[in-house]
């Protein structure tokens, strides 16, 4: 499905090269102050330019279809839309029969039976990350206090990397990363025991972002080759507060109260320039591909701000069950207040 979470909901719509992708989030609390501007910055932080990252242009501004009035949310189903303007399907009109190695084509053809928009990656692409960046930056004022933030480690495995995306760019090829997700001032006993997990639900949100190939909590597979007596987290003071945070900030599948910590691997990206050995199902032989096409070096260089988005939304969706969301989200007193303001119009 293309749906996430039981109370703050969110469905991603749209294909790559389609005239629009889009997002909508059901269970958004009335009267959060949302405009235009509020998506700016973390929309510019997920757009291509920078070295390393792909040629498409998008403006991705957010058009706004439903719940929102006067400036706040309704309550209702909130609808957003990007245009798709920038795109360039020439280079896939010769590869239909030729499914692309690392590629989602060869999977789709067999579930959609050879109806699905392989273009630009069709509805598997990165391109709808957009949607679930904008989703998160409504999910960012639910959870307020609580802030979530993410940062490259490294790409290549090396943590100066600008020489390596050069190296791997003239090449044709592409590098993977490491990308590290905080998560500060979340309350202790956030999420459920064993399948809603604060650990299950956000690896659930994250494995749906392209290109994620692993995770893990606080020390994570380190943990494996440590004591208990090395691994265990001292609780000094009586609000939870550990000396140390091997956790990752999570016991029991809760929070603890401690800094929400883990990091993911993100594969190389799928589309390089170099020959590739496919097969040709329209011939029914082995060969060749060279791909053209515009694409990332890196996919990872924009996946920091995706991977808050995702944190965030679980965590929206954890805190609005428990009814503990939306307390910063600024939202202006309640219906009385809201009357009288209307009234003062």
């Amino acid at each position: 499905m293309n749906s996430f979470g039981r109370i703050f909901r969110v469905s991603i719509w749209g294909e790559s090269h389609g005239p629009a992708v889009g997002v909508v989030v059901d269970g958004c609390p009335p009267g959060i102050p949302l405009d235009p501007e509020d998506f700016r910055r973390d929309l510019d932080r997920r757009r291509s330019g920078a070295p390393g990252t792909t040629g498409r242009r998008e403006s991705d501004a957010p058009v706004f279809k439903s719940g929102i009035h006067e400036g706040r949310t309704t309550g209702s189903p909130l609808g957003i839309e990007f245009e798709n303007a920038d795109t360039d399907s020439s280079s896939y009109r010769k590869i239909r029969d030729i499914p692309r190695p690392g590629h989602a084509d060869w999977t789709a053809l067999a579930k959609f039976k050879g109806f699905s928009d392989l273009r630009g990656g069709g509805h598997f692409s990165g391109r709808l990350t957009v949607g679930l960046v904008a989703a998160g930056v409504i999910a960012k004022k639910i959870i307020e206090p609580a802030s979530v933030s993410a940062a490259i480690c490294e790409v290549g495995g090396v943590r100066d990397y600008e020489e390596s995306l050069r190296q791997a760019a003239l090449s044709g090829d592409s590098l993977g990363a490491i990308v590290e997700c905080r998560a500060e001032n979340v309350p202790p006993g956030v999420g459920e025991p064993f399948f809603d997990s604060v650990e299950s639900l956000v690896a659930h949100a994250v494995f749906s972002i392209p290109g994620v190939k692993g995770i893990e909590f606080g020390d994570g597979f380190r943990a494996a080759r440590m004591k208990g007596s090395e691994f265990n987290d001292a609780i000094i003071d009586r609000k939870g507060v550990t000396r140390t945070n091997h956790s990752g900030g999570i016991n029991g599948g809760l929070s603890n109260g401690n800094e929400i910590v883990f990091r993911i691997a993100v594969r190389p990206t799928a589309s390089i320039a170099l020959p590739q050995r496919t097969v040709d199902l329209a011939r029914n032989r082995i060969t060749t591909l060279k791909l053209g096409g515009r694409h990332d070096v890196c996919i990872a260089l924009r996946m920091p701000v995706i991977l808050e988005a995702a944190t965030a939304i679980v965590l929206a969706d954890l805190l609005l069950a428990a009814g503990r969301g939306a307390a910063g989200a600024g939202i202006a007193g309640g219906p009385k207040e809201h009357k009288e303001r209307h009234h003062q119009k």
